[in-house]
């Protein structure tokens, strides 16, 4: 059982996502054209991508690596936060301009309004507001969540706007979660839950898993909808690497605690500690400041 001081600061944030890719200029165009990010730094080939002085995205080049297949572990999709509708309106708009068969869907799940794409490479990408914490309904210790219509047309109408459009690359935005294709939900909880300290917040019929730190909805969730049995990850295009921050080097220092004493492996150079899920899903977790983070 997971005791109060095992659990993750409520101040926890999610960091900057890596991913693998095969075609750096491609992927870099989508997501400054498509999604309006910025590149912050560019190192070893690669670029990181995000608004203001906040990396989001880090596109490490990978040429020879395969796409992951369908039912593999790996990312489902990494979820951009923004502070308001209007931000968020224009963002999905740039999105469905640039490509429109890479919308994948949208949905109002009453804590958050969110719409979800495909990148070139096949990753998983959600934009989404959330609404006010005194909005959302818990039932104990499970937020309500749903997935409603969302049609969006209706929500462009009402919240693009002229000022929303110009002021795209200013607006602020940040890592609000990332969800992850694993192999078994039991599994992940006994990790994220039991090991890392998160705090299960919703469940759904024993195929998916949403936790998080604070009281948020979720910063992690995880699913089988894809990949029920999926084993350990090959090296492949795709996910290379989810941060997560932390407020102070003890919260650090007593994650990479917990983490020997259920016996996985911990990487830790004094300041940072970087381990695998059971699937093989590469976690880093360090003290760092999020400069324009969005609260969560």
């Amino acid at each position: 059982m997971t005791t109060a001081k095992d659990l993750l600061p409520a101040s926890l944030r999610m960091g900057t996502v890596m991913l693998k890719v095969g075609d750096v200029n491609l992927m870099s165009n989508y997501y400054q054209k498509a999604l309006g990010l910025n590149i912050v730094a560019e190192a070893d080939g690669g670029a990181y991508l995000g608004r203001g002085d906040t990396p989001l995205v880090h596109l490490q080049p990978a040429k020879g690596l395969n796409l992951p297949g369908r039912g593999e572990a790996g990312l489902f999709h990494t979820a951009l936060l923004f502070t308001d509708q209007s931000s968020l309106a224009a963002t999905v708009a740039s999105a469905a301009q640039y490509n429109p068969a890479l919308f994948a869907g949208s949905a109002d799940h009453l804590v958050s309004e969110a719409f979800y794409f495909t990148d070139p490479e096949g990753n998983g990408i959600e934009l989404y507001w959330d609404r006010p914490r005194s909005d959302w309904n818990w039932d104990g210790s499970t937020v309500v969540m749903d997935s409603l219509a969302l049609p969006p047309q209706h929500f462009l109408t009402q919240h693009l706007t002229e000022e929303s459009v110009a002021g795209q690359p200013n607006a602020l935005a940040a890592v609000g979660h990332v969800h992850l294709q694993v192999g078994d939900v039991l599994t992940a909880e006994k990790f994220y839950v039991d090991t890392l300290g998160f705090q299960k917040t919703a469940g759904f019929h024993g195929q998916a898993l949403f936790v998080s730190a604070g009281g948020y909805h979720h910063h992690m969730a995880m699913n089988v909808w894809n990949s029920r049995g999926a084993g350990p990850r090959k090296d492949t295009l795709g996910l290379g690497e989810v941060l997560i921050a932390l407020p102070g080097k003890d919260d650090v220092g007593a994650l990479a605690e917990r983490l020997a004493h259920h016996g996985y492996a911990v990487a830790d150079d004094g300041s940072e500690i970087r381990f695998e899920d059971p699937w093989r899903n590469q976690i880093r977790v360090s003290v760092e400041v999020l400069p324009g983070a969005v609260a969560n």
